[in-house]
């Protein structure tokens, strides 16, 4: 059980990032490879301000970092277990998804 606060503010944090789909993907095209705002934006076909925010966003929740390189900046995951992490979480999500033990799954939608 999680009792300690910064264990359960580090999982919100992440939780925070997941909830939304452009953050995302743009976790797992980091997860590829770093990449320039411009490329990701046009990678992703959201506009720059948008993914701005969202960078700002994974930024402030401590998962991506960024590099100065000229006059750019370039990001990339904080660190490399991140990637390791996105991974088992999609692996698990998918087997649970094809075991749906839950009873109400498919009434209620919940899992």
């Amino acid at each position: 059980m999680l009792s300690i606060a910064s264990d359960i503010d580090v999982l919100a944090r992440f939780g925070r990032a997941l909830a939304d789909p452009i953050r995302c993907r743009i976790l797992l095209a980091l997860r590829q490879a770093p990449a320039y705002p411009a490329e990701l934006a046009d990678q992703l076909g959201i506009s720059r301000t948008r993914l701005s925010n969202h960078l700002a966003c994974l930024r402030d929740c401590g998962l991506v970092v960024t590099t100065p390189d000229g006059r750019r900046a370039r990001y990339d995951l904080a660190d490399e277990r991140l990637g390791h992490a996105l991974d088992d979480l999609r692996a698990a999500v998918v087997a649970v998804e094809a075991d749906k033990t839950c009873a109400d799954a498919d009434t209620k939608g919940c899992c």
